[in-house]
């Protein structure tokens, strides 16, 4: 998924991985110093080992489970960098994708220096690396999207869609929705007719369940875009100011 939300490139990604390894690299060294002085203390080697081998995988594997599950897709660094994980559908990520590429960086990262996440990024289409393939995750660059999406602009329903626009229910579609449909909505016409509707269907089929809504038959994806999007703005809009005489 491209949207407005371009997959970012390695080199961003190596400088937001970069600085969480600094961030990894200062917990270790507290790590090593409390473990050191729990040993002095007498603990005992037993205890210290234990204690050397949970903190190690708290910091390695916990630290960006943990942000990405509880941070919505971001580390440190992925927000230093204006980055977020987000599903090939453009969902937030959950605890299981979150630990899936927690997983994976075991390969990507740490046996291979780094080596395998690069050439996977480099060589893939959407810039994955082997957890984000095996979790079905891209990191975007979601800076890139605030600046394209923040001018106005209105969305109306396809003629002779008004009354069915007017009777969705949006209540319940985020902010971060609405800015995934909004910037396909302006770049669609950008596209191959082929992918835009693969497009099209991939954002509308999640974005019914969240409205607990069946399009009736008959109504194309990109037309429920359209028409959700037109009841977004509908719902949001400011009130408008009293008429005095």
């Amino acid at each position: 998924m491209r949207l407005d939300f371009a997959p970012a490139g390695v080199g961003t990604r190596m400088l937001a991985i970069f600085i969480d390894l600094a961030i990894m690299g200062g917990a270790l060294l507290a790590l090593g110093i409390i473990v050191g002085l729990s040993g002095s203390g007498g603990l005992g080697e037993t205890p210290a080992v234990i204690l050397s081998l949970v903190g190690l995988f708290l910091i390695l594997f916990g630290y960006p489970i943990a942000c990405e599950t509880l941070w919505g897709g971001r580390t440190v660094g992925k927000a230093a960098l204006g980055l977020r994980v987000r599903t090939k559908e453009g969902a937030p990520v959950r605890f299981r994708h979150a630990a899936i590429r927690g997983a994976l960086s075991l390969i990507d990262f740490y046996l291979t220096l780094g080596l395998a996440a690069t050439l996977s990024v480099l060589l893939t289409r959407d810039s994955q690396r082997l957890g984000d393939l095996a979790a079905g995750t891209l990191v975007l660059r979601e800076r890139t999207a605030a600046s394209t999406t923040s001018s106005p602009f209105t969305f109306y329903p396809p003629p002779g869609w008004e009354p069915y626009a007017a009777s969705l229910d949006v209540a319940a579609m985020t902010d971060e929705q609405y800015g995934l449909v909004r910037g396909y909505l302006l770049r669609a016409a950008e596209m191959t007719p082929a992918a835009r509707q693969h497009l099209a269907l991939r954002l509308a089929n999640p974005l019914a369940g969240v409205l607990a809504h069946t399009p009736p038959a008959g109504v194309p994806p990109e037309s429920f875009l359209h028409c959700t999007a037109a009841a977004y703005q509908r719902l949001h809009r400011p009130p408008a100011p009293p008429a005095y005489p």
